[in-house]
């Protein structure tokens, strides 16, 4: 079953964006082992997933967050961790260090929670709107990602851009179009109707205009990083 099927805030204006995470998570699914760790988990909607690969799933979050904390641990991941030296197998993050204040100190204590042969999995956007307002600090670039993984102590560190030019744009246009959808039932229903077939095609067509885009690191949405402890 794919990884969107347990999210359950996939629209119609944005269900590319969750298919192109799905790719991702698929296609890092062989690092998924042992005690998967998610950091910044928000409401878990990956658990039943990540739990069809690792033998098992540990949810790590604050109660500050604008989600309905799932966590299994509550931790502020601007501090340390409250987790023991070299507990984890794999790291799980998902959208979450552009919320962090202090993304050095959370790779860092990542690093160190890690086992020796573990492997860290984390997902950030670079091309996308300011969201979770005021708790939305950084856009990482793949040097400025890179550079930060290595300082904390990971090795082999691989950095892949998650869209082109045109899916990161017509993304962008179809959030934004989507608050135009206002006023009475009416005429939110009217406006949707308008946009649907907008949306919908924009979005087939974006991932095929995308192989037009030689450079993908320079305009992407967000990029994945996969990263080892040795």
């Amino acid at each position: 079953m794919k990884p969107s099927k347990y999210h359950n805030n996939k629209g119609l204006h944005n269900w590319l964006i969750y298919n192109i995470g799905d790719k991702f998570l698929e296609k890092y699914s062989k690092y998924y082992k042992g005690n998967l760790y998610d950091l910044g988990c928000g409401e878990a909607p990956y658990r039943k997933y990540f739990l069809q690969y690792a033998d098992s799933y540990i949810g790590v979050d604050w109660t500050k967050t604008l989600h309905n904390s799932k966590a299994d641990i509550v931790s502020n991941l601007n501090k340390k961790i409250e987790l023991d030296d070299g507990v984890a197998d794999t790291i799980i993050s998902l959208s979450v260090m552009e919320h962090l204040c202090e993304p050095q100190i959370f790779l860092d204590e990542s690093y160190r929670i890690l086992k020796k042969g573990g492997v860290m999995m984390l997902q950030v956007p670079w091309q996308w709107w300011v969201h979770e307002a005021p708790h939305d600090y950084f856009r990482y670039t793949p040097y400025g990602l890179k550079y930060m993984f290595k300082k904390a102590g990971f090795k082999d560190v691989i950095i892949e851009a998650q869209t082109g030019f045109f899916t990161m744009w017509l993304l962008k246009i179809n959030y934004f179009s989507s608050r135009f959808i206002r006023g009475p039932k009416v005429l939110k229903l009217l406006i949707k109707a308008i946009l649907i077939p907008f949306w919908t095609i924009n979005q087939l067509i974006a991932p095929i205009l995308d192989k037009f885009d030689r450079n993908w690191e320079a305009e992407s949405q967000g990029y994945c990083v996969i990263a080892k402890k040795i």
